[in-house]
């Protein structure tokens, strides 16, 4: 990879990595380190890396990041906070993006991050498991039980029909 791929590389994925993080680790401040760590690690393997390769190894830098960031970051209370929300507090949202972040936000760190890279992202389910360093089967399994988990959260919030879920498109 030459000096002006590298620079096409950030051009074309710097947004698309901030966002992912973004998702995972709920700081904006965190996710802006992460990026920034990613594209220097890109930087140092730049001359020993193939262009072509340069978006998995880019994504893969920092998912395991993220890993270590949330690893580091007991966010526990969090998480049992947004897990215990009354069903009432429901009926008061009216925008679905909402009910949905918080349901991705109670979800297991690797089901997220496996939601996000296929269907925000849309990466293949074998680019999924490379950059997570998960197996394909795994892969498959996680997207499986995250979105069986997305499905139930948001029939107990009250959003059963398919046009409800249109909104969020």
């Amino acid at each position: 990879m030459n000096i002006t791929e590298y620079n096409n590389c950030v051009d074309k994925y710097s947004d698309f990595v901030y966002r992912y993080l973004l998702k995972s680790v709920r700081n904006s401040q965190a996710a802006q380190d992460i990026v920034q760590d990613s594209f220097e690690k890109l930087w140092i393997a730049h001359k020993n890396l193939d262009a072509a390769k340069a978006k998995s190894y880019l994504f893969s830098c920092a998912h395991n990041a993220m890993v270590d960031y949330v690893r580091q970051d007991h966010r526990t209370s969090d998480l049992e906070q947004s897990v215990n929300i009354p069903q009432n507090a429901f009926n008061q949202y009216t925008d679905v993006q909402d009910i949905l972040q918080q349901a991705l936000q109670t979800m297991k760190p690797e089901q997220r991050s496996v939601i996000l890279l296929r269907d925000l992202q849309g990466y293949q389910y074998q680019e999924i498991a490379e950059v997570t360093g998960l197996s394909l089967a795994q892969v498959k399994v996680y997207i499986f039980r995250g979105r069986v988990f997305l499905k139930q959260y948001l029939e107990k919030t009250g959003i059963r029909s398919h046009s409800d879920l249109e909104e969020l498109v």
